[in-house]
């Protein structure tokens, strides 16, 4: 940890909201580069993604939770967890909506939750270039007679409009502090864990609405090739539920898979700085989202978050 001067300042923010709004690709757009999987699929992520910015004068980490849904199985529950769990002991809570939508009631589900927080609130409207700005007025007008926000600020996150102007927001809220991560790192998140997410970002991509979220991806293997340095060999297995399962994500004559990993190869690249060889296998788990001991094995820990 690197102490600055009195001036800097540094605190956690906690983006939170019901799934799909966005929060993944404003967390991306923030950091600048991928470390939270992206997907037009809802409760795409799982587990608590920490992001780093690093600025002359501040330093923010941005936790993305889990969109809150109503849980249907033991994972469910978990990811529920986690996004509460995130609430508590954060400097600014941000409560990101999707401008299209309007509030639903997943929307005062969460408003529900943030009742008597001392925290401040802000509402992150997000997706406004997909709306007219007079829509904007009404949707703004609508969540303001819900809570008492701090902060009202509409972004959209995909194009970036307003990003800067709710970082600067969030500055002038943070307390003063030191600079807890290094200036280059971007996620606390170990290196497994986003080839992992990467991985499982292609299936879902791919495979579109034939296999739900019932796949998870374990990396057995990460290491330097003996004889090229300049490569990095790593093994993943796909973990699915039901054998039809298997077979859609391995594809005729093994060509869905190939392309995941042909894809996945390519951001595993980006992250390592090297070349990399991947080789995937696909295994079948039945009903692991409901087995606690298969949600550990698979990286789903309550006691770290």
């Amino acid at each position: 940890m690197q102490e600055k001067n009195n001036n800097y300042k540094s605190g956690f923010i906690s983006i939170i909201g019901r799934p799909n709004v966005g929060k993944s690709t404003f967390l991306n757009r923030v950091i600048g580069q991928k470390i939270a999987i992206m997907s037009d699929k809802p409760q795409t992520t799982r587990n608590k993604i920490q992001g780093v910015l690093t600025r002359d004068a501040s330093q923010m980490v941005f936790i993305d939770t889990p969109g809150i849904h109503k849980p249907k199985h033991k994972l469910g529950e978990f990811m529920i967890k986690v996004s509460k769990n995130t609430l508590r002991e954060v400097d600014i809570i941000m409560f990101m909506v999707n401008a299209e939508q309007g509030l639903g009631k997943g929307d005062e589900f969460i408003l529900e939750l943030l009742e008597g927080t001392k925290t401040p609130v802000f509402l992150v409207v997000n997706k406004i270039d997909q709306i007219h700005p007079e829509e904007l007025i009404q949707v703004i007008d609508t969540y303001k007679g819900k809570f008492p926000f701090s902060e009202i600020v509409p972004i959209s996150a995909l194009q970036g409009n307003n990003v800067d102007q709710l970082l600067e927001t969030i500055e002038k809220y943070l307390p003063e502090g030191p600079q807890y991560y290094p200036a280059d790192q971007v996620t606390d998140h170990p290196e497994r864990f986003i080839i992992s997410e990467m991985i499982r970002e292609k299936v879902l991509h791919l495979t579109r609405e034939e296999i739900p979220h019932s796949i998870a991806v374990v990396i057995d293997k990460i290491k330097r090739d003996e004889e090229n340095e300049n490569m990095i060999r790593v093994q993943a297995t796909i973990m699915v539920e039901r054998d039809s399962q298997k077979g859609i994500v391995i594809g005729k004559r093994g060509a869905l898979l190939k392309e995941v990993g042909t894809q996945a190869r390519k951001d595993i690249e980006m992250l390592l700085g090297s070349k990399v060889f991947l080789e995937l296998w696909v295994k079948v788990q039945k009903d692991w989202r409901n087995k606690s001991a298969h949600l550990r094995d698979f990286g789903y820990r309550e006691d770290e978050y």
